[in-house]
């Protein structure tokens, strides 16, 4: 039963990434490095999640949207900056493009939740895209459009003009594979099992499999 789970899981992630949800627009494949903005709550889970993608090579967590330079994760999460939780996603437009990216981003939210993203409260928990050019913000609205259609529900999740990305310190990045210990409310354990436990407990899995079954391409 759960191998055939998570066969299925497999198909669906590849059938995600393949047709990009049929919300393609003609984008030029090319050699190199492009970067996507998105905040989708907790950084650490975009981050794990979009790391596991063919064709992104690199995931960032930090800040942006806000009107503080260079801030502080206290500084955000108390609120008061105007700062998204966000995550720089780094990726070969000629294995896997925007349109795609945005289409599995969609699915690995809440994007009908306002106030913050599954146990996470607050305005630096909000989600949404950040967009640099019109091609990136047609793909993002395509993305928004056909995930209310399939939801029947109004989707929440703005569109927004990229700004100045600010990385959080190194204490934030790779959260999910680090092996230092550290005190949490479960006791001692290793970020890599604190961060495990953190998202079993936030619920953020089982909202998004909720939401979108079988189409959740990051859910086991």
């Amino acid at each position: 039963m759960i191998s055939t789970f998570t066969n299925l899981k497999a198909v669906v992630l590849a059938g995600l990434v393949g047709l990009g949800l049929g919300i393609q627009f003609g984008e030029v494949k090319a050699t190199g490095t492009n970067v996507l903005v998105v905040a989708g709550g907790c950084f650490w889970c975009v981050e794990k999640d979009f790391e596991s993608v063919r064709g992104v090579s690199e995931v960032v967590s930090g800040f942006t949207g806000g009107t503080v330079d260079d801030p502080t994760y206290k500084q955000v999460v108390k609120g008061g900056t105007g700062h998204y939780e966000a995550v720089q996603i780094f990726y070969n437009p000629s294995e896997i493009s925007a349109a795609q990216l945005f289409a599995l981003f969609v699915r690995s939210i809440d994007p009908t939740d306002a106030g913050g993203q599954f146990c996470d409260r607050g305005d630096s928990y909000r989600s949404a895209i950040f967009v640099s050019n019109s091609a990136e913000r047609a793909s993002a609205q395509a993305a928004l459009t056909e995930a209310q259609r399939e939801l029947g529900q109004k989707i929440v999740t703005p569109i927004l003009d990229a700004g100045d990305f600010f990385p959080a310190d190194a204490y934030h990045q790779d959260y999910y594979k680090q092996t230092a210990i550290i005190l949490t409310r479960f006791g001692p354990k290793s970020k890599a099992k604190a961060y495990k436990a953190y998202r079993a407990a936030c619920g953020r899995d089982e909202r998004v499999r909720q939401l979108w079954g079988t189409k959740a391409p990051f859910v086991s």
